[in-house]
């Protein structure tokens, strides 16, 4: 038997890799941690989730703020924003976030960590700072970074990605955002409202391409109403630095040719893997343009190697990261032969309102063929929604001819806290009976969830026919008032 240095080896200090090698060490297992950058953590600790969510917190309290009086409160006359101050405060959160995510935590819990830039020389060793170390199990957990899109003169532009934008040492005045994704629309929505003039430049002809467009244009809808200004079907033809300025040549979806000028360009175009210089070629990893290919156990070609995050080019988000690191820990370490299922993994654009989806949406299930129902609930007809002042958004079930559910997406305040019933209910097999009786506090927004459901019965239970059928059986009487032709009646109120 070949006497490695390690059981596992993990290269990657981000969610997946922090899972992979936790898990391993607290398990018995000899492991190995390299992370190239001088912390741990990863883009979601350091350029994604973490300062992203700060930031948008901070551009929500200024926006409230600025919006006293809606809440019969005194109008306040804010002062401009001094980005240091949040920039300093994002670093504060990420601080205490990067004690649980140090040196001294893993190696107390038997991991050691070494920091560089590895390369495998052969299918159980990599070299790492003048020195080679084995193991027998490895996984490739080194995450991705902003893709920089081939357009004439980008690339000698000033620009920002992910990893500058949280960092600036001033609030640009205008801001144009290349790239209509989750991140883009994060990003302009908490920009706007901090005091950047926004623009949002995209091919596609709606924000958020893998959403709902119904859903999608609502978001779009406020964010305009805010101030966002937005090109959609519209290609980038050049990009060039002008004085201090930065110029985006665009040709809209009328055909006419644009030059938009702003202090910053932001470039959130979608991401790629970070596997160059890894030497993969040397040890034949089979990879595609999104990243490292593996089966549904994570496994490369290479049986005992193992990828997760967004390095294999799947679902890249950091709750995602952390479920396949769990499912390499069963192969790898308990050799249990688990499968990743990813048919209710949720995700939550972080836009205010939120836009949460679990399992398929409507475009996804009409596009694999399936005959759907779908079915809505609007927050306004929810009284905690009408108390906040939110009465924008929607809950959105999508269910198949049996009335079994493949999919929620909630579009308004705290819709990621919302979707997280929906977690437990589709992964649990709940029937949405129980959903429907089950008792929410009042008046909370996770009635909302309740109502849909019970919505789905109620033209069963109070059809006419049950009416006929009490009424036979039980002697019921009947109606005791009748509106006059006049006047609405309450759900026609609601709408």
């Amino acid at each position: 038997m070949t006497a490695f240095d390690f059981d596992m080896g993990v290269l990657g200090g981000g969610a997946a890799g922090l899972t992979v090698a936790s898990g391993a060490a607290r398990l018995g297992a000899k492991t190995l941690l390299v992370e190239k950058e001088p912390k741990l953590g990863g883009d979601c600790l350091h350029f994604g989730c973490v300062p992203s969510k700060t930031l948008i917190k901070s551009a929500n309290v200024y926006h409230l703020i600025r919006n006293a009086a809606f809440y019969g409160l005194p109008a306040v006359d804010v002062p401009p924003v001094d980005f240091k101050e949040i920039r300093n405060r994002i670093q504060s959160v990420i601080d205490i976030i990067q004690r649980h995510d140090s040196k001294e935590r893993f190696c107390g819990l038997g991991v050691r960590v070494e920091f560089g830039h590895p390369r495998f020389t052969d299918e159980h060793t990599i070299r790492l700072n003048g020195r080679s170390y084995s193991a027998k199990n490895w996984t490739i957990a080194t995450g991705s970074s902003a893709s920089l899109p081939p357009i004439p003169g980008l690339a000698q532009t000033p620009h920002l990605t992910n990893r500058e934008i949280f960092y600036l040492d001033r609030l640009p005045a205008s801001l144009i955002i290349l790239g209509a994704g989750p991140i883009g629309i994060e990003m302009a929505q908490a920009f706007n409202r901090l005091g950047s003039h926004v623009a949002v430049i995209d091919r596609a002809g709606q924000i958020l391409i893998k959403e709902d467009k119904d859903l999608a244009d609502r978001v779009m809808h406020i964010l305009s109403v805010e101030g966002v200004v937005f090109h959609l079907q519209s290609g980038i033809e050049a990009v060039r630095e002008v004085g201090l300025a930065k110029e985006v040549t665009i040709r809209d979806n009328q055909g006419q040719r644009l030059a938009l000028r702003a202090d910053s360009i932001l470039v959130a175009v979608g991401r790629k893997p970070n596997i160059a210089d890894l030497g993969l070629e040397v040890i034949g990893m089979k990879t595609e343009p999104g990243g490292i290919v593996v089966d549904k156990r994570m496994r490369t070609n290479q049986k005992h190697i193992f990828a997760a995050g967004d390095v294999n080019g799947g679902f890249q988000f950091t709750h995602a990261a952390g479920y396949e690191a769990g499912i390499i820990i069963s192969n790898a370490v308990f050799h249990l032969p688990r499968k990743a299922d990813f048919t209710f993994l949720p995700w939550c654009t972080y836009t205010d309102p939120e836009l949460a989806s679990i399992g398929m949406n409507e475009q996804s299930a009409r596009r694999a063929g399936i005959d759907i129902q779908v079915f809505s609930e609007e927050f306004q007809a929810n009284d905690r929604s009408l108390a906040e002042g939110r009465r924008e958004g929607c809950i959105k079930l999508i269910l198949d001819r049996k009335e079994k559910p493949l999919g929620v997406q909630i579009l308004g305040l705290h819709a990621g806290e919302l979707v997280g019933e929906w977690v437990a209910a589709l992964n649990g097999a709940v029937k949405l009976a129980r959903i429907a009786a089950a008792v929410h506090p009042y008046p909370t927004l996770g009635e909302i969830s309740k109502k849909a459901a019970g919505d789905i019965f109620a033209p069963k239970i109070f059809s006419p026919k049950m009416q006929k059928g009490l009424k036979f059986f039980f002697n019921l009487k009947g109606r005791a008032c009748d509106l006059p032709d006049n006047l609405p009646m309450e759900d026609e109120k609601a709408q």
